[in-house]
């Protein structure tokens, strides 16, 4: 994979140390992350892919869901027969340990090692990165645009298919102003998914 050296102050330069909050999806060349009807089928990894997929589940420390996602998620909870092959063992026990906190107005209880919100996006953000010197993820395509609306999130990362799918889910919501990122990471899977990883620019205030 392709790496580019992270461009800015001192300051700048000091963040890439600090734990940061990342959304990272599957899209598709127009940017979606499922389709008009909620399909997501042309997303599935192939073995390379879901071996990186892996390695980047394990570095995290936090992740904060959507009900739709976690709901998605939860089969490597229950489903004994993901298990049946070694990188989906690995997989779920990775997943498994994680931390998570799922925002929904409908569910009244969640499994696992899981937690429902009590809090604002926001806070739950902070308490999660506080909790860990690990980086914390964010997912689900409504949370994640309230993190990026807030200015909480700093890493996006992409793994843009080779599909069209013409409308659907977004994965980045509409934005009122400019958010200028660095692209710090580049990856071509054979199955010719591109993998391209953003850290967005802050001024040393922020």
């Amino acid at each position: 994979m392709g790496e580019s050296q992270y461009r800015g102050s001192s300051a700048a330069l000091a963040r890439q140390l600090e734990a940061v909050l990342i959304y990272s999806m599957s899209v598709s060349v127009d940017g979606f992350i499922a389709d008009r009807e909620g399909a997501f089928g042309w997303s599935v990894p192939d073995e390379e892919q879901f071996a990186f997929h892996i390695v980047q589940t394990r570095e995290l420390g936090g992740f904060l869901c959507g009900r739709r996602l976690y709901e998605t998620m939860l089969v490597w909870e229950t489903d004994l027969s993901l298990r049946d092959n070694e990188a989906g063992e690995v997989f779920a026990d990775v997943w498994c340990a994680i931390p998570k906190v799922v925002f929904s107005r409908t569910l009244d209880g969640v499994q696992g090692n899981a937690r429902l919100a009590k809090a604002s996006v926001a806070e739950e953000a902070a308490e999660a990165l506080d909790a860990t010197d690990k980086d914390v993820g964010i997912g689900g395509a409504g949370l994640a645009a309230a993190a990026i609306e807030l200015g909480l999130v700093d890493e996006l990362r992409m793994f843009r298919n080779p599909h069209v799918v013409g409308g659907g889910t977004p994965f980045l919501p509409p934005v009122t102003e400019d958010v200028p990122l660095d692209l710090i990471g580049t990856r071509t899977f054979g199955s010719r998914v591109i993998y391209e990883r953003y850290r967005r620019v802050r001024d040393d205030s922020d």
